[in-house]
């Protein structure tokens, strides 16, 4: 699955050409600029965790950093959607945004906006427009930083901790063996849910198109 990525965004590669500038630099625009969606997150992080076991990188020095860069990543985020969003709805008659889906953010966030920006992080490319739609939907400010500390602890701290005692526990001898197929699975694993919620909204807009019978007539 791996092989079929660019080199600039197999994780191993990243790494390798940057270090940990790049990797913070990596996850704050996956995180928080809707250009970075396609970025790889969760696997880069696992690698970076890897290679702090095999010695190449500093645990500690990883795993604060991500969590920094995925914090202030989300706030980058948050901000847009606040800026952004009036501008974006403005206009009634917009092709793809209008004051509908603002009031839809709106309500949204209110009633799901702690588990949203948690969970969210865990899911690509969602997590790249969590906080921006928190924004637009005017998330409380205090609320959304609280969520958002603890969603970047659990994920950028978790993560590369998942890989170091993963690499620790494989050896440093068979870390290149193993190492390609267990990010094929993280990979597969994170893209589950965004396929799952494709097919969903595929098949309810397949069962909304499908006309419906009249009544028979009497008589």
């Amino acid at each position: 699955m791996l092989a079929l990525l660019p080199d600039w965004l197999d994780p191993q590669e990243i790494l390798e050409a940057g270090s940990y500038l790049i990797l913070f630099a990596v996850t704050f625009i996956e995180t928080g600029l809707l250009v970075g969606f396609f970025l790889p997150g969760d696997s880069l992080l696992f690698t970076a965790g890897v290679f702090a076991a095999k010695g190449d990188l500093n645990i500690v020095v990883v795993a604060v950093g991500c969590f920094i860069a995925a914090v202030l990543g989300d706030q980058v985020g948050f901000l847009i959607g606040v800026r952004a969003g009036p501008a974006l709805f403005r206009r009634p008659d917009a092709r793809l945004f209008h004051q509908a889906h603002v009031r839809r953010a709106e309500e949204y966030f209110e009633e799901h906006g702690p588990k949203t920006i948690v969970l969210a992080r865990f899911v690509p490319i969602v997590r790249t427009f969590a906080p921006v739609l928190a924004g637009v939907g005017k998330m409380d400010y205090r609320r959304f930083v609280t969520y958002n500390i603890v969603g970047g602890l659990l994920w950028a701290v978790g993560i590369t901790l998942l890989g170091y005692f993963a690499g620790e526990a494989i050896g440093e001898e068979n870390i290149d063996r193993y190492l390609l197929p267990i990010i094929g699975v993280i990979v597969l694993v994170s893209v589950l849910p965004v396929a799952r919620e494709y097919l969903k909204t595929r098949r309810a807009s397949a069962d909304q198109s499908e006309p419906v019978e009249p009544p028979p007539s009497a008589g």
